[in-house]
């Protein structure tokens, strides 16, 4: 089992923040345009297309407005994992900031490389998204 935990502090209301990224079926123009292509939702999952061709299903687990958090797994896709289950928070900051917050847990470990390659460019993509949204 790998652990990816990745945070980031975006000029953005923490509401706002949160808005977009609770959003589920909206990631390919709220949240990641470019990185993430297109997504459909079928029930609580929701379908991924990224921008290398990558198809993941994920399942919600949990989504939480007062703690503005999110948990997902993967259901099926291009990755095969054993285990996997992220979660996505929204913290607000002193100076009126979003910190946000991505942890994914991964099983079998190898695939810690290229899932946290994809969170990279991800996380890069929604603090670029969300502090231009405002």
């Amino acid at each position: 089992m790998a652990t990816i935990h990745r945070e980031t502090l975006i000029d953005t209301a923490p509401d706002s923040a949160w808005a977009a990224i609770r959003d589920w079926g909206s990631v390919h123009r709220r949240l990641a345009p470019g990185f993430v292509t297109d997504t459909r939702v079928d029930g609580d999952v929701r379908v991924v297309t990224f921008e290398d061709g990558t198809v993941v299903h994920e399942l919600v687990v949990s989504l939480d407005d007062e703690t503005r958090r999110i948990a997902y797994t993967l259901v099926g896709g291009s990755f095969s994992t054993v285990h996997h289950h992220a979660s996505m928070q929204v913290f607000a900051e002193p100076d009126g900031r979003a910190r946000f917050a991505w942890t994914t847990d991964v099983r079998p470990a190898d695939l810690a490389g290229p899932i946290a390659a994809m969170v990279d460019r991800g996380i890069e993509v929604i603090r670029r998204t969300l502090a231009d949204a405002t």
